[in-house]
């Protein structure tokens, strides 16, 4: 066994002490925290390498290239370590001190692009640089198809396992969209009923980091917005202020965007008959954001 073989199979866990605030709803949070690099995206940056070795465009001496808000670049990063692989990120100058640490203590290469840019500039510097096929194999985590594939062979059949069958909704923040896509799509393959909502922000300038406002920012390449059923729509403060209660109330030491994805479905719970069963993700630990102010308040 080696590190990309640690990747998956996370635990699910209910959120008993938020749910009280239901009538009757159960309330589930995949921690995907617990992944080797610590966060959800660990599950496509696997997918996307592997698909690079077997069709032959990752070989012997190229570096991994791409663009990231930081987790997927730190699944890159301990990845290419473990596989041989130099590591080249493109990154928003104002990710996380915490997260820049762990890529570099990787061994990646960072480039740091505009904050005011945002994951979009980021996206663009990297695309132009990964011309140099000679030197970059180039993932395109926003396009790679393998991204929403790897949650639809992973994440969405383990959901369904762990609820027995009686999930009723799905609910998600949208980066790449990747974990929103491939997930919904097997789990209404497995019951047509369940209902996909998506998660987003109340504005196009927040505070969730890892979290896109699909109406302001540019497209993944296989996000489809007819997908969602529904959307919840989460304030940042509200996300710091649900981050603080699940390490308070739950014991769960998350990141924002955990946070967010866990106000979206006390939300949405709040909405739902007596029964229902509501699954969300807890994408990465709160250790990545400990220099932020939120946790002071």
């Amino acid at each position: 066994m080696d590190v990309l073989d640690c990747v998956g199979n996370t635990p699910l866990i209910e959120l008993k002490n938020i749910s009280r605030e239901t009538s009757g709803v159960r309330i589930f949070a995949k921690a995907e925290f617990l992944n080797p690099s610590g966060s959800v995206k660990d599950r496509a940056a696997r997918a996307m390498l592997l698909d690079g070795l077997e069709s032959g465009r990752l070989t012997s001496g190229k570096r991994i290239l791409d663009a990231t808000s930081g987790n997927t670049g730190i699944a890159f990063a301990m990845f290419g370590a473990a596989l041989g692989f130099g590591v080249t990120l493109y990154l928003p100058e104002n990710c996380s001190e915490e997260r820049k640490r762990m890529m570099k203590s990787f061994g990646a290469e960072l480039m740091e692009t505009s904050p005011l840019e945002g994951s979009d500039g980021a996206f663009l510097s990297a695309r132009a640089a990964a011309e140099d096929t000679d030197t970059y194999f180039y993932p395109d985590q926003y396009n790679n198809i393998a991204n929403p594939r790897a949650h639809y062979d992973t994440t969405g059949v383990e959901i369904w396992e762990q609820t027995d069958g009686v999930v009723t909704h799905f609910i998600t923040g949208m980066g790449t969209s990747g974990t929103f896509m491939g997930t919904s799509k097997r789990l209404k393959e497995y019951n047509p009923g369940v209902q996909a909502v998506a998660v987003q922000p109340d504005s196009p300038f927040h505070g969730v980091e890892g979290v896109k406002h699909m109406d302001s920012t540019i497209h993944p390449g296989f996000y489809d917005p007819n997908a969602a059923d529904a959307f919840e729509w989460i304030s940042t403060e509200g996300a710091y202020a649900m981050t603080r209660r699940l390490a308070k109330e739950e014991g769960l030491f998350t990141g924002i965007s955990s946070g967010g994805n866990a106000l979206a479905a006390l939300n949405l719970a709040k909405k739902l008959r007596s029964g229902s069963v509501v699954v969300t993700t807890l994408c990465d630990s709160g250790a990545r954001y400990l220099s932020d102010a939120f946790w002071r308040v």
